[in-house]
């Protein structure tokens, strides 16, 4: 059957309830195919195709029959298409026929082969029949609706012309269409014999129009009492298009819930698994620093909990899977770790060949470098699946899922499905690009709609927040809820991504969405215990005798082309170049921890570095004085608190970055230790946004670096330190269990202010 339905007033229209009971039997039955037949133009139904709650239309008859295409492809269905334009004379000559009548007013909607005017119902007596005359003589024809709308349209053209068309084009049986509408713009439809319902609330002059047909022995129309889905599904039963109990069994049955009240779901698993001598090995990881122990910290307190996370399921392995596993008895008691199977090859499309080949680079702007394949994303979408059935399942009612990053970017979509009841948050730790940038993606609506799914998405910093507010307003109409001034915590005009004013709260389809800046912060706790170690005392001595009679500069990055180590060793040879009077003085210190060996994307960059450090050292190296020491291997947190500790100057240069981390624990180890060494900070990095006393330098101009490097090695003790003191009291008062409370609290504010908003009405019926 084909259900061939009006989108305001009818399909988008009725309670949430119906709404799903409706959209889900269509999902379920692939039988029924549908028809979008709407007045809203071919534009203003796009970003209905990237909400994923609403079914993807088979079919999409718009503009009021004068644009006919396909659901999936938007393409024209030709021939038909082809012949209502040879009808239309042309937008121009409509528009100058018509400008002599002063009462019509021109609607700003998009719109094609058809004109359309507000005119009210006083109006349209007085000027009706000079209307429809100047129509008449362009081959047009006029259609009011509403009491409101007024369009001009093609001879012989309207919904229900062009849905007869096309059935006729499809071979379908006409006895197997449906049709529903609200107004007198849809009567059209009726008039071909199909089966159909006006659902309720519809114009009474449509009700007027079509009473014979339902008041009929054999009634082939429907007034049905229940607006919107609800009038839709009546008529489904009342007809006998699908079996009675199918159609009054109500929504699927949802999940049934789990028991945690918090679930986190990361890609990645608290602690690294192996196999070593036939059998599954656990441990922690061997760099422990980054986010794992942040969001680890959020179940100290006993919370009960799920940690979802991939693990490699190997069907060569005597080893049964198992689903749930202990994360830390004694730090976590309720906490478990809830395993997706993936296999390797998933584990290597999605995350190692897709999600860094394609996402990574447009993410930070280098999407040139961007790889698209449609059968990745087809890989990306199974992954994502099962991430959210994994959650499902374990959520309890009305918990928080809290989703971490660009791999579970489709998750939302399938999560908001599966369990409407969860309080679904996301946070973005990455950079989020503009809209140009962004936009490149392929499958952008799909992502953007998916995320609009959730009650609340967190970014870094402001400007990331705006970045993707204005990347969500390209996909879908947007109202802007609440702003928040950025100052004064934040930057605003002081650095490259600066900004003013933040977006904390948009309206998407009716729903509304918070948004948040929440820079991830440091446990400073944690780097306080290191500290602590006797162990980290020897280390620090050992390296403050290494580097008596030299100053140190300190870089730490991962081996990727975001980060700028290749630019920054190009610099500091510029540096030696132009400072002879720093050569035997100064020691760069560069710490890369190299990526993973299936990530041959690096190769290049890997080789283009270790060229650059055997060409500096083999410059400027004399007895007793090497300029660069590159380590590229990680280096165990314990041990790069020493390094911290002795640096003179911490220069981080990422081309681009979501946050930086490696910055905040620079800034507290050296708050911890008295110290005064002076951050030199990319910025094009988020925590550039937060962290005044920072040298700010621009990555992309190599004199920029070598001058805020000079600069920083030249300060006085008194701005160091003084601007060290500014420095750790951000990290110290910004730290990772601010960060934590703020963004939950926040999640639990954004759900409390969508509860309490009042259902926004209903869009007046075109």
């Amino acid at each position: 059957m084909l259900l061939a339905t009006d989108l305001d007033g009818t399909f988008l229209a009725g309670d949430a309830e119906t709404r799903l009971r409706l959209y889900q039997l269509i999902a379920d039955n692939p039988e029924i195919k549908l028809a979008f037949v709407t007045g809203r133009g071919l534009e203003n139904v796009i970003p209905l195709l990237s909400d994923p709650t609403i079914p993807v239309p088979d079919y999409i008859i718009c503009d009021v029959g004068g644009t006919v295409v396909e659901g999936a492809t938007r393409q024209p269905v030709q021939p038909l298409q082809a012949e209502i334009d040879a009808r239309w004379p042309g937008e121009r000559t409509v528009v100058d026929a018509m400008v002599q009548f002063d009462r019509l007013e021109r609607q700003d909607v998009p719109q094609q082969r058809r004109c359309s005017y507000f005119c009210s119902t006083a109006d349209v007596r007085h000027s009706l029949a000079g209307i429809e005359a100047a129509a008449t003589e362009l081959g047009c024809e006029v259609l009011y609706s509403a009491e409101r709308y007024l369009d001009i349209l093609p001879r012989g053209v309207n919904k229900g012309s062009t849905l007869k068309a096309l059935v006729e084009h499809l071979g379908i049986d006409p006895d197997e269409v449906v049709v529903a509408g609200d107004t007198l713009n849809d009567l059209a439809m009726y008039e071909h014999g199909f089966i159909g319902v006006c659902v309720g609330e519809s114009e009474p002059a449509l009700l007027e129009a079509t009473a014979k047909r339902a008041r009929a022995k054999h009634a082939r129309v429907l007034h049905s009492p229940h607006t919107g889905c609800g009038g839709i599904l009546e008529a489904l039963g009342h007809f006998n298009f699908l079996d009675l109990k199918g159609v009054d069994a109500g929504p699927r049955a949802a999940e049934p819930p789990g028991k945690s009240d918090l679930v986190m779901v990361y890609h990645r698993l608290p602690y690294e698994e192996s196999f070593e001598d036939g059998r599954l090995v656990r441990r922690r990881p061997a760099s422990p620093n980054g986010i794992i122990p942040t969001l680890l910290s959020f179940f100290g307190d006993g919370k009960k909990g799920s940690w979802i996370a991939w693990a490699i399921q190997d069907p060569k392995k005597a080893v049964n899977f198992v689903t749930h596993t202990e994360v830390d008895a004694q730090k976590y008691p309720r906490l478990v770790a809830a395993r997706v199977p993936l296999t390797k090859n998933d584990v290597d499309i999605f995350y190692k060949r897709f999600s860094k080949e394609a996402f990574w680079p447009t993410l930070h702007t280098f999407w040139e470098r961007a790889r698209f394949r449609e059968e990745d994303w087809l890989v990306f979408l199974k992954v994502n699946r099962l991430f959210a059935e994994r959650t499902a399942a374990e959520a309890a009612e009305g918990a928080v899922v809290w989703l971490h990053d660009y791999n579970l970017w489709m998750v939302p979509a399938c999560l908001r499905e599966l369990r409407p009841d969860l309080k679904i948050a996301f946070f973005h730790h990455t950079y989020f690009p503009s809209a140009d940038v962004f936009n490149v993606l392929p499958w952008r609506r799909d992502i953007v709609g998916s995320l609009l799914q959730c009650d609340y998405i967190g970014f870094h910093i402001p400007r990331q927040v705006e970045n993707f507010v204005d990347v969500a307003r390209g996909v879908a109409p947007l109202k802007v809820l609440e702003t928040r001034a950025c100052a004064p915590r934040y930057l605003t005009y002081g650095y490259a991504v600066g900004l003013d004013e933040v977006t904390t709260a948009i309206e998407v389809h009716g729903r509304r969405i918070g948004l948040g800046a929440h820079p991830v912060g440091l446990d400073v706790d944690r780097v306080r215990q290191v500290l602590d170690e006797p162990k980290t005392a020897g280390r620090m001595t050992a390296l403050r005798k290494e580097f008596a009679d030299t100053r140190v500069i300190l870089s730490v990055e991962r081996l990727d082309y975001t980060k700028g180590t290749l630019e920054k060793l190009v610099a500091f040879e510029k540096l030696l170049e132009t400072h002879p009077e720093l050569h035997g003085t100064i020691s760069l210190i560069n710490v890369c921890v190299p990526a993973a060996k299936e990530m041959t994307i690096y190769r290049t960059l890997q080789n283009q570095i270790e060229q650059a450090v055997g060409r500096i050292n083999g410059r400027f190296s004399r007895v007793g004085w090497t300029p660069l020491q590159f380590f590229f291997r990680a280096i165990p947190f314990e041990k790069l608190v020493a390094y911290y500790a002795v640096a003179d100057v911490m220069w981080i240069t990422p081309l681009r970055d979501g946050l930086n981390l490696v910055a905040k624990e620079f800034v507290a180890v050296q708050g911890l230790t008295n110290g005064s060494g002076v951050l030199v900070l990319s910025e094009f990095a988020g925590a550039a946004a937060e962290l005044h006393g920072a040298v700010l330098t621009n990555p992309h101009d190599p004199h920029d670096l070598v001058a805020k490097c000079v600069y920083a090695l030249e300060m006085s003790p008194v701005e160091a330190e003084a601007r060290l003191r500014g420095l750790f009291d951000v990290v110290q008062h910004n730290d990772v269990h601010r960060w934590g409370q703020d963004f939950l609290e926040a999640v639990e504010e954004s759900c409390a202010a969508s509860s309490e908003a009042p259902q926004p009405a209903l869009v007046q019926a075109r």
